[in-house]
């Protein structure tokens, strides 16, 4: 199915970098250290939708960088009732930014996969994240010998699923589209993205959506062992 391929570009978080889980480490470690009363998973499943919505926001240049920081804690803590200063929570947003990238848990799989693939593939990551940011989690996470370039939004001056981040990308890695396939876990951001610059692409499906015809779907970054 996936033929000539020579460079497969992977997005960073919820692909190889365990988001959830580092996320959960790091509102485990602020809210203990600011006092906040509440029950860490309560707090979790209401935060963790809220969070994806302002994140779409934020591709799609409708909100800024501040108020998706702001914005995703208030209202969590407003659909809990409590009742927290502004003031707290932008420490809270803060500190969760200065510590989130310090944590390094992969994706189940993720170091198998890299390892199978790297001596028969160019590797390289697109990332909709901050540069210094995302390279610090690549290096906490012991991942950057593996990859030749890492793009990332604030370089490229633009957010997946924007052309411009795949080409630039294509263009650092000396990479042709038809010959490049991206791996991830948004549809919309790096599957319908890449197929836009004429990519080939997998379909992560870690957030358990419907299925669909654009590409092949994996729940498992293993099964890549089995396709390429």
């Amino acid at each position: 199915m996936y033929k000539e391929v020579t460079d497969i570009f992977f997005d960073l978080d919820h692909t190889l970098w365990d988001f959830e889980k580092n996320s959960a480490l790091t509102f485990e470690m602020i809210l203990s250290k600011k006092e906040v009363e509440v029950d860490l998973h309560d707090f979790l499943d209401v935060y963790r939708p809220i969070n994806l919505s302002y994140w779409k926001l934020y591709r799609e240049e409708k909100i800024s960088k501040e108020d998706l920081r702001y914005q995703r804690l208030r209202n969590t803590f407003d659909a809990l009732n409590l009742s927290i200063s502004d003031n707290i929570i932008l420490q809270l947003a803060e500190e969760y930014i200065e510590l989130l990238s310090s944590f390094g848990h992969l994706i189940p799989n993720a170091m198998e996969v890299l390892s199978y693939l790297r001596p028969k593939y160019r590797l390289h990551i697109i990332t909709n994240g901050f540069k210094e940011t995302q390279r610090k989690k690549i290096r906490n996470a012991h991942i950057d010998d593996f990859f030749q370039e890492i793009m990332d939004s604030e370089t490229a001056g633009v957010k997946k699923p924007h052309p411009q981040i795949f080409d630039l990308a294509l263009s650092s890695a000396g990479a042709r589209p038809k010959n490049s396939l991206m791996i991830g876990d948004n549809l919309e951001a790096d599957i319908m993205g890449a197929q836009a610059v004429e990519m080939q692409a997998i379909h992560f499906n870690v957030h358990g959506e419907p299925e669909h015809n654009l590409c092949q779907i994996i729940n498992d970054l293993k099964e890549i062992k089995n396709i390429l």
